[in-house]
């Protein structure tokens, strides 16, 4: 058996997947795409597929350390992403072959179920106590939001009141039996995070995501020791060894995202670095189902796995869902706020081709909102 074509797709709201197929005929999918710049990674498949077109598809890792290693040049968030869109095609097509979900290939499951969580309140976050609401009566036990819209790098007091009012409206929709994280994008500096964290520590969230950039991590361990909260962060590392560092520094959760650290493989090499080091994982993935299907099967053979994100009715996804392009929606339906263990083949899921397709054709140009402070300056969204 051998890979004989590769192709991508550009669909809305603001994903890319990819399908191999074989000549055999079997066909694996996946979803390599970094948001706002999926036409740029689409380009990077085509110049990896290169290496893929004639090769037996089942040697996952053989391809996998081509990939990210055959370039002098290495790592990023486009080649990443692209490596992992592939690597979830390979997986698809290997649990497809032996007839076994792919948790099942990574040496079976260690859950029956895995806990997922809701988004709430959007880029500028607001009324979120209604939201919350909703989500606990449609079962979710937890919700994650942003911690704030636009703020100062240095925040005020105001900002920083703004921030736990929000919280402590969706802590008493929640009660104590749920959960709620918030998200801090890294909008502000690290002394803004130390004070923001002092000041929800008593609402005790699940955890504090992103509190400082990546390229501020020299200081994380300060803002670790700040506080009691837990901290999580990893949606922009994209190889193990870049967790090396926040881990040592004292995280909580880590928070890779299949479709950007390299795909399967990696994700599952990063849980176990974190649990090494008494961390959970919390799977970033605000993405598509193929996304979410490829973290799930690594959430569902982790000992370590805390909670999933996911992205069925999250505020990107005005016209499309995670059920648009899938021909059976049941494996993203949540029982009580879990995905529940799903025995198919590969991935799990079947891609409605047609569906794909047809969105290609229409395509898209997602770009992430660029936001400025009140004086023009630029502003992390």
């Amino acid at each position: 058996m051998k890979i004989e074509r590769i192709e991508t797709f550009l669909v809305p709201p603001r994903w890319l997947f990819c399908r191999v197929e074989t000549s055999d005929g079997v066909v694996g999918w996946g979803e390599p795409v970094v948001e706002g710049r999926a036409e740029v990674v689409r380009t990077a498949i085509d110049v990896l597929s290169e290496h893929l077109i004639g090769q037996d598809p089942l040697q996952i890792e053989r391809h996998w350390q081509i990939l990210t290693k055959g370039g002098f040049y290495r790592g990023g968030p486009v080649l990443s992403s692209a490596v992992a869109g592939l690597d979830h095609a390979l997986w698809d097509i290997a649990g497809k072959v032996y007839g076994a979900p792919v948790s099942a290939l990574l040496g079976g499951r260690v859950r029956d179920r895995a806990r997922v969580y809701a988004w709430v309140g959007g880029d500028e976050p607001s009324a979120v106590a209604d939201q919350v609401a909703e989500q606990v009566a449609a079962g979710m036990t937890a919700v994650k939001m942003n911690g704030s819209g636009r703020i100062s790098p240095s925040p005020s007091v105001a900002e920083i009141n703004d921030i736990v009012a929000r919280l402590s409206a969706a802590r008493s929709a929640l009660g104590d039996t749920r959960d709620v994280a918030i998200d801090l994008h890294g909008r502000v500096g690290v002394a803004g995070a130390r004070r923001i964290l002092h000041a929800v520590e008593d609402l005790q969230p699940m955890f504090v995501e992103e509190p400082v950039l990546p390229e501020h991590m020299l200081h994380l361990a300060d803002v670790v020791s700040s506080s009691t909260v837990p901290l999580a962060l990893g949606e922009r590392l994209y190889h193990r060894s870049e967790f090396a560092a926040p881990l040592n520094a004292g995280i909580a959760v880590v928070q890779p995202d299949v479709s950007h650290a390299g795909g399967i493989s990696e994700l599952r090499r990063i849980a176990s670095l974190a649990d090494t080091h008494g961390a959970m994982l919390a799977p970033h993935c605000p993405l598509g189902p193929i996304s979410l299907a490829a973290s799930l099967q690594v959430s569902f053979a982790t000992p370590n796995f805390l909670i999933q994100e996911q992205s069925r009715g999250i505020h990107y996804n005005v016209a499309n869902d995670l059920t648009s392009y899938v021909v059976d929606p049941t494996p993203f339906t949540w029982i009580n706020g879990h995905a529940e263990y799903n025995p198919l083949p590969g991935l799990g899921i079947t891609v409605d081709e047609n569906a794909v397709r047809e969105a290609d054709k229409l395509g898209h140009t997602w770009r992430n909102p660029l936001w400025t402070q009140e004086d023009g300056t630029f502003a992390e969204w």
